[in-house]
């Protein structure tokens, strides 16, 4: 049986192709049209997956979409109308999309993709839900969503047991954790659905001075159920998501690229640390419903991975699963899992235990594209080329890393990767500055190995596996100066972990560069510049290669070395 899953028309569109219960290929649009978190129908993205599971659209049995058109309408409409007539200028900038497109969507698959066979639709909270559970390795599990807004739900509670899911609680729009962590990430000047992580990284640099401020305007109950103050926000009422009041509370906006003062970087900390608090109570709440010692995680929230690591820390749950492409694009894994598993019947037999379900490139089109390019280069054997490349990082070459398929959702983890030295003390700075041209106080990931949990735990503090980057535990103490490239000026690190099965390449580089340097971590981030997807293509990687002060590109085994 084939199912096609998709999500778009907000952020981050996607598609997916499961086969039998099994995700045999999933993408987002961006990495095909270069558009970075491109809304666009997933036209190129759902033609791969067809592809990739050697199908034509004919052979698709289902096409399942993320949401409910018709209900998200409804939230719309009669939000606009509750904040009329501030609402008009966007209430009129939205209606031709809602008419042209996302109320038509079986005319819209036939249009686009020639479908014409059975559509269906379920809730966005719900695509998120089974995003996480049913492609995790729990029988039951308690299940958490949170995201800016679905059709009415922004956050729900729920479990799923086998194949069923049940919706137990939820919070409904306007009160949105998402939504006050977008609106106060626009307030200090970052791009909504964009400049979240930004924050994340900026708020180790502040203290958390607003707290008491925020706890005002947001009361959370003792069940971590919560009310946002709306005269502090505008999420209806234009094109600005926090009002005057809230300019009058906490003084002007950060212009976009503008100075960076002390101000800023206290907002950022306390916004971190409320929805931090807010998290771990709402999950608390959530294992004394369900008495699960298993944790499943989706919405956009949760790629938040220092509230992740709380969670962890600070509630009773012993084992979590997080839903990797946890934003938008994951609704795609999420409908279609549902459609299979809970709606048609099927038992569960297949767990997300990677992401590389994107494009692969064979040699001859590296070669191809290389040559078009006017680039030399060479190729070496698997063994030469791990220790080659370990030796380039070692000496704080900054390496072009293009490997295998492409990782689904918004982590590089490995095959699309920038790897380089994470010893070297002025690493972050120089990738930030003059390879990715991003801001100062980014931070970078460390991808370390996996043997038993060991060289992780040698490292880091926690449980030791990481594999989808969405934890940030706390880097040992006596191991802070030895990657301190890797480590955020509050001691933390955005992990990622290695197993050989799972990525054979990667570790056996990072093998290399431990027998080198005697440390088995590299620091990874994503190949892409500021603003742009991470690249998919070998055309993408060269022209990334050739615009950045990167020293080597590796795809496959072939090795280009700038002169």
């Amino acid at each position: 049986m084939n199912i096609l899953g998709i999500s778009c028309y907000y952020h981050d569109s996607a598609a997916c192709l499961l086969q039998d219960g099994r995700i045999v290929s999933a993408a987002q649009e961006e990495r095909f049209n270069r558009r970075k978190n491109s809304s666009d129908f997933p036209l190129m993205a759902a033609n791969y997956c067809l592809q990739a599971g050697n199908v034509t659209i004919n052979d698709i049995d289902y096409i399942g979409f993320y949401e409910k058109p018709f209900l998200k309408f409804s939230r719309v409409v009669l939000s606009h109308l509750r904040s009329y007539p501030f609402s008009l200028p966007n209430f009129l900038s939205t209606m031709p999309h809602w008419l042209q497109d996302r109320l038509i969507m079986p005319m819209i698959f036939k249009r686009e993709l020639g479908y014409e066979g059975k559509s269906i639709f379920i809730k966005h909270h719900l695509s998120h839900a089974a995003s996480a559970f049913l492609v995790s390795p729990f029988e039951e599990a308690a299940i958490l969503t949170a995201d800016s807004v679905g059709e009415w739900a922004t956050t729900t509670m729920g479990s799923g047991c086998n194949s069923e899911i049940k919706i137990l609680n939820e919070i409904h729009f306007p009160d949105s954790l998402g939504l006050l962590y977008t609106a106060i990430t626009t307030y200090l000047g970052f791009a909504a659905d964009e400049g979240e992580g930004k924050v994340m990284g900026l708020a180790a640099y502040g203290k958390p001075r607003y707290i008491e401020a925020l706890r005002n305007i947001v009361v959370v109950r003792a069940d971590g159920s919560f009310i946002i103050d709306q005269r502090f926000f505008g999420f209806n009422t234009g094109f600005r998501m926090y009002s005057r009041k809230f300019v009058a509370m906490f003084g002007p906006a950060r212009v976009p690229d503008g100075l960076l003062e002390e101000r800023h970087c206290d907002m950022a900390a306390s916004l971190q640390l409320f929805i931090e608090e807010t998290l771990i109570s709402i999950a608390r709440n959530l294992y004394r419903i369900t008495k699960s010692d298993n944790l499943c995680l989706a919405g956009g929230v949760f790629l938040n991975c220092v509230a992740n690591s709380r969670i962890i820390e600070e509630t009773p749950f012993k084992n979590i699963f997080i839903q990797p492409a946890a934003g938008d694009s994951g609704g795609a894994i999420g409908v279609a899992s549902y459609m299979y598993h809970s709606l048609l019947g099927n038992q569960r037999d297949s767990i997300m235990n990677d992401t590389y379900l994107g494009p692969d490139y064979s040699a001859n089109q590296v070669r191809r594209a290389l040559a078009s390019a006017g680039l030399d280069f060479r190729e070496m054997e698997d063994g030469a080329l791990s220790e080659y490349v370990a030796e380039r990082i070692a000496q704080n070459k900054i390496v072009g890393w293009f490997q295998g398929r492409m990782e689904f959702g918004p982590r590089a983890l490995g095959n699309r990767s920038i790897l380089a030295n994470p010893m070297t003390l002025g690493m972050k700075d120089y990738l930030n500055n003059q390879v990715k041209h991003r801001e100062s106080f980014r931070p970078f990931a460390p991808v370390v190995l996996v043997v038993l949990e060991e060289k992780a735990n040698e490292y880091f503090h926690g449980e030791g596996s990481s594999p989808f980057m969405l934890l940030s535990p706390k880097v040992k103490e006596n191991k802070k100066h030895i990657i301190p490239a890797v480590t955020h000026i509050d001691g933390t690190a955005r992990l990622q972990t290695v197993r050989q099965q799972s990525n054979e390449q990667l570790w056996r580089l990072i093998v290399a560069f431990e027998t080198l340097t005697g440390v088995p971590v590299l620091l990874n981030t994503s190949f892409n510049l500021r603003g742009e997807p991470i690249v998919c293509t070998p055309q993408d990687a060269i022209d990334v290669f050739q615009r950045t002060k990167m020293d080597c590109l590796v795809m496959g085994n072939i090795v280009v070395d700038k002169i």
